[in-house]
């Protein structure tokens, strides 16, 4: 029997020409909260978060009256369309699942769960109910990958040749789940913008791990790695890649990288933080390849509502805290109003939302697989053929 004459009404999937969106989770969320107040093709209806002295100070702040602290009763209300999840990361294949059974679209934040099965499930559930999952990784609506896929767009890069991407973040003092974490359990900031370039899907990597981080952390995930480095072999392309990650016991700046190498030119990170991109251009004389060049913003991409929350300073309005990772991160590269924006129009029925549930799984599924790899020695691990487009 046909999967769409068995589903209830909700499940028929459909375009949102306004859609109504709730937040879950309000530590990283909040800083999106303003975005989609101003998005002029959506609205903000909902906060959800467990401690209620956070979600009234928050739902206060922005002038959101309905506030849930059960996540289930929120995914009863009939007035919401989506879900933005920003709960912690061993939550977010249960929230995911549980808001698309229950009818709604999900956008979660990174990474899109933290088990091959979960990620399965995923995928089939979207397939099985028709609605639409976009995981809201930031660097791939950074300035700075926004810059390069316009060259590469655009034939200035040539043929590409090799990418290389990077995430090292200090994690000492981050709470909960963090101590000991596997780094390619978290590589979507890294495997992300090398997937993304081209929208490539990856068909094998193989992880070498090395170095050790303090003993006392050994033992809460399995693994005593401070640096993991995998190569990732491109489906249908003579293309790889080379993604490092590192989150303790590294003495590094943090760092979220891509370096292209393309035939006609070549772009590469700056080793510290806002310093010039680097652009490479051949056949140049020796001394003039080399090219410092700023990278221009892409708010003119948004609506103008939006666009100027690309500058930052979002994160809890004028005179907040900002959050952590959106300090350490430097922005995001003024991802987020991107990252509302592509949401919304997926769900508008407009654009491709990079990235989809299948091209989630696919990065996510690198990270998982090349610990699994590491674990392994090195060895050449595939990945799953339902999660290569």
């Amino acid at each position: 029997m046909d999967i769409a004459a068995k589903r209830p009404q909700q499940f028929i999937p459909m375009s949102v020409q306004h859609p109504r969106v709730a937040i879950i989770g309000l530590g990283f969320g909040a800083e999106f909260i303003p975005i989609y107040q101003r998005h002029p093709n959506a609205d903000i209806v909902a906060l959800c978060q467990r401690n209620t002295d956070s979600l009234n100070e928050i739902g206060d702040k922005f002038g959101i009256a309905k506030r849930y602290t059960d996540y289930d009763a929120l995914l009863a209300d009939p007035e919401i369309d989506a879900v933005h999840i920003n709960t912690p990361i061993p939550n977010h294949a249960e929230h995911t699942l549980k808001a698309l059974r229950a009818g709604k679209h999900v956008a979660c934040t990174v990474p899109m769960a933290t088990s091959v099965e979960d990620c399965k499930a995923i995928v089939d559930t979207c397939r099985e109910t028709g609605l639409k999952y976009m995981m809201m990784e930031t660097v791939v609506y950074a300035r700075e990958f926004l810059f390069m896929k316009e060259l590469y767009d655009k034939g200035e890069l040539g043929k590409l040749q090799f990418l290389k991407a990077s995430h090292q973040q200090d994690m000492d003092g981050w709470p909960g789940y963090w101590p000991g974490l596997p780094p390619m359990h978290y590589a979507t900031h890294c495997v992300g913008p090398v997937l993304g370039l081209a929208r490539s899907q990856a068909e094998y990597v193989s992880c070498f791990p090395s170095g050790t981080i303090r003993e006392e952390m050994h033992g809460c995930y399995g693994s005593p790695f401070a640096v993991e480095t995998t190569h990732i072999r491109f489906k249908n392309s003579d293309l790889s890649a080379q993604v490092y990650r590192s989150l303790f016991d590294v003495a590094r700046q943090y760092r979220e990288s891509i370096e292209v190498y393309g035939s006609k030119k070549s772009v590469e990170w700056p080793l510290v933080e806002h310093r010039p991109l680097v652009i490479h251009t051949a056949k140049k004389p020796e001394p003039e390849i080399p090219e410092e060049v700023t990278c221009p913003d892409f708010g003119h991409l948004l609506p103008p509502e939006i666009a100027p929350f690309t500058q930052g300073g979002v994160y809890g309005g004028e005179g907040g805290e900002e959050h952590l990772s959106f300090t350490q991160g430097a922005g995001h590269g003024g991802s987020h109003p991107h990252l509302v924006h592509q949401f919304v129009e997926l769900l508008r029925g407009h654009g491709e939302g990079y990235p989809n549930e299948v091209q989630s799984a696919n990065i996510t599924l690198c990270g998982i697989l090349s610990h699994e790899s590491a674990m392994r020695g090195g060895e050449l691990i595939r990945l799953p053929e339902w999660s290569i487009q």
